[in-house]
């Protein structure tokens, strides 16, 4: 879990400074699609540390309250992570 952990909190620094780059670009009127393609890598970015939480959630968190019998609190959990990587 640590491991993760400083891996999750390493790609979030590296984010903080594109968007901090992003930042420089408008200040300097920066041609708009160079701005457009690191916003993209931002969300890309993003997207995976997504992938990454809801993935120890699924492996950890919610295998735990399975078998601690907590089944229904799992299953309404496994539904909102799901509704929420739809969007």
């Amino acid at each position: 879990m640590q491991a993760n952990k400083q891996k999750l909190a390493r790609r979030l620094k590296i984010l903080e400074g594109q968007v901090r780059g992003i930042q420089n670009m408008v200040e300097k009127n920066a041609y708009c699609i160079d701005i457009i393609t690191q916003t993209s890598a931002i969300k890309q970015g993003l997207s995976n540390i997504e992938d990454a939480l809801m993935e120890g959630h699924l492996g950890h968190c919610l295998l735990d309250q399975i078998k601690k019998g907590r089944t229904d609190k799992a299953t309404r959990e496994i539904l909102k992570v799901y509704q929420l990587k739809r969007k």
